[in-house]
């Protein structure tokens, strides 16, 4: 009798995501992305693209059923709002888009960066029951702070920004979320240093005026910059609870990959592919 034949598997199917910003080229997402894709025998790829507001329209008006998804970086996360068919309610109410996916009439927005930071926050060693809370910066950032604060159950946040129009109009969205919201441009002091959440959104070093007074906190860091590390705020911090920038966007990314997959990410392998 002939050797019945077995056709062989299909391939799996190649698919396209990125990362999108200006500048990119610092971007640690391709290395999550692809340990993600490695780490499920997926044949996608998964690149960092320079584009910027004026482009935006353009890039997305180019894509095909090959794209799986793209991640979005400053400046992007508020402009590509307009762009979109549909946004995620909680995206739209934080005013951020992160994430864009196929959606049923065209593209759609949503915001891991929500998740990444309550994630971030819980696996430094977060304690149970935090109700104050304090965040430094007024851009996109911080408004995705103030949702993640509202899911670990905070009951007041005081936002400090450079531009007391900036912090007022966090302070609001913090209000509709049923947080009490305070705001102030005068700066570092213990009281808001002494929060049980500290979040700072400003990039690089430029929390340093905080660090002076950092070793009298008892509460949880997230400082949101990851170069350097550990920044000045963070080696000055009066508590073990820490998280990091690359914290928060290795838990951001672990939900994007779910997303756009539909599989569960391989955490520790992403984690592993982040650089010493």
């Amino acid at each position: 009798m002939a050797e019945e034949l077995v056709p062989d598997r299909p391939a799996p199917l190649a698919r396209r995501a990125a990362v999108l910003g200006s500048p990119i080229a610092h971007s640690l997402s391709p290395a999550l992305h692809r340990a993600a894709y490695a780490g499920l025998g997926l044949h996608w790829s998964y690149d960092a693209i320079d584009v910027d507001r004026a482009a935006l329209p353009g890039f997305l008006a180019g894509l095909d059923d090959t794209w799986a998804g793209l991640s979005l970086t400053m400046p992007l996360k508020e402009c590509v709002l307009d762009l979109l068919s549909e946004v995620d309610p909680a995206a739209e109410r934080v005013g951020a888009v992160n994430t864009v996916l196929p959606g049923r009439h065209g593209w759609r927005g949503t915001n891991t960066d929500i998740s990444g930071i309550a994630r971030a926050l819980e696996e430094a060693g977060l304690h149970a029951a935090p109700t104050t809370a304090t965040v430094v910066g007024g851009g996109a950032t911080a408004r995705s702070a103030i949702a993640a604060l509202a899911a670990l159950e905070v009951s007041s946040v005081t936002v400090c920004a450079r531009r007391i129009e900036a912090a007022e109009s966090v302070a609001a969205l913090a209000s509709s979320f049923g947080l009490s919201g305070a705001a102030t441009d005068t700066g570092p002091d213990e009281r808001l240093i002494s929060a049980d959440i500290v979040i700072s959104t400003l990039p690089g070093d430029a929390a340093r005026p905080w660090a002076a007074l950092a070793p009298v906190a008892r509460g949880a860091l997230l400082d949101a910059s990851y170069h350097p590390w550990p920044s000045v705020l963070a080696d000055h911090w009066g508590s073990s609870v820490i998280a990091s920038g690359r914290d928060m966007l290795l838990w951001q990314a672990v939900e994007q990959v779910r997303l756009m997959t539909g599989l569960e990410p391989p955490v520790d392998l992403m984690r592993a592919a982040l650089p010493a």
